[in-house]
């Protein structure tokens, strides 16, 4: 090989070389949301890995190296790229599960227990789903595609990750995922609008009564009486919901101290890095930039808004019937993304009265929405797996 050829081999094996328009694009997109957590500090712990995940695959060259699969030659096997392996836990279904744990574990159901009527919240807010399944069987998509997109909806990533891949729609894969996390990032910017559209400013500024106090006994009693019922009636929903249970048991039963710290710190910080890298460096451009991922993109925003809708407006019809003692506000939080949508309602209210204190109130919702969601997961598996 003269000096020519090497250096033409060494040229066409740099990121220069190969790269194309996606590349860039992509790397622009990273970048936006690496500013977004980083410099506006708007949920950094979802927006920085996905972030650099996704900067880190679009780096012309780059994909081939990290998503490379092991290769056997006789009784010899080439190692796979890092990333082949860390998406396994999102392929088989590993980290939605262990994340649900790790939400159970930090997660307070008080607020619930002493309010069950925000389980109609919780309810009421998952509506964005099933019109969102409707909408996107009208666009072209069949029957498990339109649900893994549908899900979007419930503003849950981890969910739509778990959906979408009990499915087998891991051709969508990228794209909701992406979508579902962006837009959990997003609440901040996209509730308000809708919240003060669909309230008035009295209705902004009511008080709620202090919640009653919970017993013990009624949080260890509660996740366990969840999981059975649940279980009964929508055994789909049990790897979701049944971790997400017994994350909570372990917080609250008080002899499990050192495994509900674990669930809630360590595992869950290990697996927020993992899971959230896999999911940026699932939106790679050559496959990423379609009109699929548009359709996805504005059905999963059409979802989230219209399961924010479904939750005022419930929250608006209780305000009616209990004479005006349920701030409309708290409907907005029966999305699962906890505690993020909760923090909202209490934001909202407090613009109006820096007096006024929801956030309890708005939790209950918030959590519901949490028990909700996994719900509305199996009830798309169980029609469509």
């Amino acid at each position: 090989m003269n000096f020519v050829e090497m250096m033409k081999n060494l040229w066409e094996s740099t990121g220069l070389y190969q790269s194309g328009w996606q590349n860039y694009v992509m790397m622009l997109i990273a970048c936006v949301l690496l500013f977004v957590g980083i410099g506006l500090k708007k949920e950094p712990l979802l927006l920085v890995p996905i972030g650099f995940g996704m900067l880190f695959v679009n780096i012309p060259g780059a994909y081939e190296i990290l998503m490379k699969e092991p290769v056997s030659t006789g009784d010899v096997t080439s190692p796979g790229g890092l990333l082949y392996y860390m998406e396994k836990g999102v392929e088989w279904v590993i980290f939605p599960p262990l994340i649900f744990m790790g939400i159970g574990a930090m997660t307070d159901f008080g607020p619930l227990i002493a309010s069950p009527k925000s389980f109609l919240l919780g309810a009421a807010a998952q509506l964005g789903i099933f019109i969102t399944l409707f909408g996107a069987i009208l666009l072209g998509f069949d029957g498990a595609a339109a649900a893994a997109i549908a899900i979007i909806g419930g503003a849950d990533g981890p969910t739509s990750i778990y959906v979408t891949t009990m499915l087998k729609q891991f051709d969508l894969l990228p794209a909701i995922t992406v979508a579902a996390y962006s837009y959990m990032a997003l609440i901040p910017i996209i509730q308000p609008p809708i919240m003060k559209l669909l309230t008035t400013k009295k209705e902004r500024s009511i008080k709620m009564e202090q919640l009653r106090p919970v017993s013990k006994r009624e949080k260890i009693i509660f996740p366990i009486v969840i999981t059975v019922v649940c279980g009964l009636i929508i055994p789909d929903s049990l790897p979701l919901l049944g971790m997400l249970m017994f994350g909570n048991l372990l917080k609250e039963c008080l002899v499990t101290d050192r495994l509900a710290n674990t669930a809630s710190n360590g595992l869950m910080n290990v697996i927020t890095i993992l899971l959230g890298v896999c999911v940026g460096a699932k939106a790679f451009g050559q496959t990423f930039l379609t009109v699929d991922t548009l359709k996805i993109v504005l059905l999963g925003l059409i979802a989230f808004m219209m399961g924010t809708i479904g939750g005022i407006l419930m929250a608006k019809l209780m305000c009616v019937l209990s004479h005006g003692k349920v701030n409309p506000l708290i409907g907005s939080a029966g999305v699962s993304a906890v505690p993020m949508a909760a923090r909202v309602s209490q934001t909202v209210a407090q613009k109006e009265d820096p007096n006024n204190y929801i956030l309890m109130h708005a939790m209950g919702p918030n959590v519901a929405g949490v028990i909700g969601s996994a719900v509305a997961a199996g009830v798309l598996l169980s029609i469509f797996a």
